[in-house]
């Protein structure tokens, strides 16, 4: 029986939580610390009925679980992983009726933290809705 990869691991990490299923998030891109989720824009997720905005927290928890991806999907990565810390800055509200997508990238690792660095973005890619600075908890693979 073989092993599964790195990426169906994060797959498979993204999936099984049931908030990313309630809040519609699906998997785009992921490899070698680098992940990519999509969360369409959903009339319950509103945080501001006047405007049709999406809520902060829903925006959050994208990237946050964007970054759990980036990291399980690090070429070293060796287990699960749990946010340590998360600055998020709001640059402006994201349009209402697009789909958002957040992007990460692990750029750094020691034997016990991840450093990663994320942003979400709607139909202007060139202006973010959000960036992000992150640590996670980081096992390194043993090899040998």
């Amino acid at each position: 029986m073989s092993r599964p990869s790195l990426d169906q691991i994060a797959e498979a990490f993204v999936l099984a939580l049931p908030h990313a299923k309630d809040l519609g998030m699906r998997l785009v891109a992921l490899n070698d610390g680098h992940a990519e989720l999509a969360m369409p824009w959903d009339e319950d997720l509103v945080g501001d009925p006047s405007s049709g905005v999406i809520h902060g927290g829903a925006v959050s928890a994208l990237i946050d679980t964007t970054c759990g991806a980036a990291v399980m999907s690090h070429p070293e990565n060796g287990g699960d992983t749990a946010t340590l810390n998360l600055r998020i800055d709001y640059m402006r509200p994201a349009r209402p009726g697009e789909t958002l997508l957040a992007r990460a990238t692990c750029f750094h690792v020691t034997q016990t933290v991840a450093f990663v660095r994320a942003d979400a973005v709607d139909g202007d890619p060139e202006h973010p809705v959000a960036t992000a600075s992150a640590a996670f908890t980081f096992q390194r693979r043993i090899t040998g």
